[in-house]
């Protein structure tokens, strides 16, 4: 089954620590992301432009309204995703705990199952 793995974090928080620890990290997953593809479990995967960047859209009334921003006001961003092909969620969990945002504590993963469908 194919699990999407959200990775939030503060984006914030992201730009306050030094260089060579942004650097660090970017290693880390790279190598997280190089693990997943070596187990056969990466389906796809990619780190997201900053919220500032996003524009949300609505329709009301039958016509489109843009707002620049993401939809929710929160503390944590959704950062990037992964999409991989696991045997159960428990399988998903684990994988989704060794994503670095996760592992040192500056964000959350949500795991969601992606649905089948048809054809």
């Amino acid at each position: 089954m194919k699990y999407i793995l959200l990775i939030y974090g503060n984006e914030k928080a992201w730009q306050d620590i030094s260089e060579s620890d942004r650097n660090k990290m970017f290693g880390e997953y790279m190598s997280f992301t190089e693990d997943a593809k070596k187990a056969g479990k990466l389906v796809g995967g990619d780190p997201l432009q900053p919220a500032a960047t996003a524009t949300t859209v609505r329709v009301q009334k039958g016509k489109p309204i843009h707002k620049d921003g993401p939809y929710a006001e929160t503390k944590e961003q959704l950062g990037g995703y992964y999409i991989l092909d696991c045997k159960d969620l428990d399988e998903a969990l684990t994988w989704a705990a060794k994503i670095p945002d996760a592992a040192h504590g500056f964000g959350a993963i949500e795991v969601r199952p992606l649905m089948e469908l048809p054809g």
